[in-house]
């Protein structure tokens, strides 16, 4: 079964409705174009690093304007919408990195909570603390649509591959990465790490990324979507737009097929973390 996939490539700012304007035109235009299912970026409308560190307009759910002005839409289009994250108070008050599936009537399909927390400091000086914003989640998630079986994961999670094997253990054909990967961390790693998850997993891998500078932040862009192969299908370049790309769900199964690396897991013994003797220090 082949559908069309879209990634929205955008540069969000601390203006949350002019964001939102500029993300539900980039939307049409891909659902013009043929789009299925359109996918956006994490933080995709507001998005601001500043003195005081990450900045992303949390609200609760039910009160947040990126949610209610994307559900009218996808109702509005009839379409598969992933809003690749948004920054949400949960019902304990606590602030959660969530990505949200909505179906063509507008509705919440699922919600993932983005599991990995991205706290580093790069060599040229930035620095970032999502854990000191979000608590992180605790729960793998798939959803299913009308073509095959969708994995959800965000940015940072994208360096846990384990995480990426269990959900296409669970089914899923098509993986999606959210990101606002950094500029100095994207150059070096992001193209290799995404056709990596693909072909581990024998899975489509369809990667929204933020581009641009956002205050402090500045962000990569080549938001991609790559088949079960490992074959770069289109790349977004570092511009705002979108990208469209056909998959075909027989992909994932020849590819499988080819090499079932996911028949091939065997439980085996860790390493014991213990230094061995030669290497322990002498007293």
């Amino acid at each position: 079964m082949k559908f069309n996939i879209a990634c929205i490539q955008n540069c969000a700012t601390d203006n949350l409705s002019q964001t939102i304007q500029d993300c539900e035109v980039l939307s049409r235009e891909a659902y013009d174009a043929g789009a299925d299912l359109i996918c956006l970026p994490e933080f995709f409308s507001y998005l601001n690093l500043n003195e005081k560190g990450l900045d992303v307009a949390p609200f609760r759910e039910s009160e947040h304007p990126t949610l209610a002005a994307f559900q009218e839409l996808s109702l509005k289009l009839q379409v598969w919408i992933l809003l690749g994250s948004i920054a949400i108070y949960d019902s304990q008050g606590k602030k959660r990195n969530r990505s949200i599936l909505l179906n063509p009537r507008g509705e919440i399909e699922v919600r993932y909570d983005k599991i990995h927390m991205f706290d580093v400091n790069l060599p040229n000086g930035e620095v970032y603390r999502e854990s000191d914003v979000f608590s992180p989640g605790n729960k793998a998630v798939t959803a299913s649509l009308p073509w095959g079986e969708l994995g959800l994961t965000v940015c940072y999670d994208l360096r846990f591959p384990h995480l990426y094997r269990s959900l296409a253990h669970a089914g899923a054909d098509v993986i999606s990465v959210p990101a606002a990967f950094t500029r100095t961390t994207g150059q070096a790693h992001w193209h290799v790490m995404l056709r990596s998850r693909a072909i581990e997993t024998g899975a489509y891998v369809v990667a929204p990324c933020q581009y641009g500078d956002h205050g402090r932040a500045k962000t990569y862009g080549h938001s991609l979507i790559i088949d079960p192969w490992g074959r770069i299908l289109a790349d977004g370049g570092e511009d705002r737009g979108y990208i469209i790309a056909e998959v075909d769900m027989e992909e994932v199964k020849n590819a499988r097929r080819m090499i079932p690396a996911l028949e091939h897991d065997r439980d085996y013994t860790k390493p014991n973390l213990e230094l061995p003797q030669t290497l322990r220090k002498v007293s």
